[in-house]
């Protein structure tokens, strides 16, 4: 008997879990103001713009970007770092030089850890 008792507990619980899960579907909407959209357009033409140096250390997918970028901010903790999307990778970009001498500077040491590494130039408009 009392096993019964507890094979039919286990059954109504069961059931109930069963029957939670499946009543927590749902649909989502998400409404975005328009000027969000026009906010981040300005962002990167900003950004697209830029007038310093950087130094591309490497690319990848998205995944390898993440795991690039942590280990940059590791060996230049002074850095600014950051990951940027080009179609179609992502790219790992490290400082804001507004000098070629201090671009070149910090370039030299980045390729001892990095050998790959670019050092990138400001758009050719803003300078």
């Amino acid at each position: 008997m009392e096993r019964i008792s507890k094979t039919l507990i286990f059954c109504i619980l069961s059931t109930g879990i069963l029957y939670t899960v499946n009543a927590q579907q749902g649909t989502v909407n998400i409404k975005q103001d328009e000027r969000i959209d026009k906010l981040l357009d300005v962002y990167k033409s900003v950004n697209s713009k830029s007038d310093f140096y950087q130094i591309q250390v490497g690319f990848g997918s998205y995944e390898k970007a993440q795991e690039l970028k942590s280990r940059v901010d590791v060996d230049f903790p002074n850095l600014y770092s950051k990951i940027e999307f080009e179609s179609p990778t992502y790219r790992v970009r490290l400082g804001r030089f507004k000098t070629k001498l201090e671009a070149e500077r910090k370039f030299l040491e980045v390729r001892k850890k990095y050998p790959n590494a670019m050092l990138l130039k400001p758009d050719k408009g803003s300078r």
